[in-house]
């Protein structure tokens, strides 16, 4: 069977996490450099052969430069280090109907451990340009702990300030290589 090389279209895909602050309120941070590429058994994404997703941690974003500086150090991605997140899928399965579960191995901060993200697929369409595009929604979660990343702090009545659960998102297009 052919090989159907895809790159990930960067003007129409996001990648975001949320996590609870003080345990009160969500804060939602970007990866604003990452990276998507997908090789697939002629156009089917059931016959998914390789999906690695890269972020460069150096291009993290919670609109507040404080927080991000913090989230670059040791204290949490130690971008210095460890400047880049990786997730190596090994196996696409469907989980019913347009839903499925991608599963592979998360790097960050030079820590592997094995995840499993939810996808829904949108579809494949030509754009008016010709080129052909699919289209997913990831979702999921992680413990940051897991991976290291271990700062917190308690507040005086008692609350951690960062919560350990992180919830993934992303909305992410491909586009068909030539």
């Amino acid at each position: 069977m052919a090989t159907t090389k895809w790159a990930v279209d960067p003007m129409h895909s996001e990648v975001q996490f949320k996590v609870k602050h003080l345990m009160i309120t969500t804060v939602t941070g970007y990866f604003q450099k990452f990276n998507v590429e997908a090789e697939t058994e002629d156009d089917q994404f059931t016959r998914a052969k390789s999906v690695v997703f890269t972020a460069d941690v150096n291009f993290i974003s919670t609109n507040n430069e404080q927080r991000d500086t913090h989230l670059k150090s040791a204290d949490f991605f130690d971008a210095e280090n460890h400047g880049e997140i990786r997730f190596v899928a090994d196996k696409y399965e469907n989980a019913g109907g347009d839903d499925y579960k991608l599963h592979g191995t998360l790097t960050i901060r030079g820590i592997s451990k094995p995840l499993v993200v939810n996808v829904e697929f949108g579809g494949i369409v030509v754009d008016p340009y010709g080129q052909t595009k699919a289209g997913f929604t990831v979702t999921g979660k992680i413990s940051r702990k897991e991976f290291g990343l271990t700062w917190n702090a308690v507040t005086e009545a008692g609350s951690v300030v960062v919560s350990d659960e992180i919830k993934l998102q992303a909305e992410v297009q491909l586009v068909k290589q030539g």
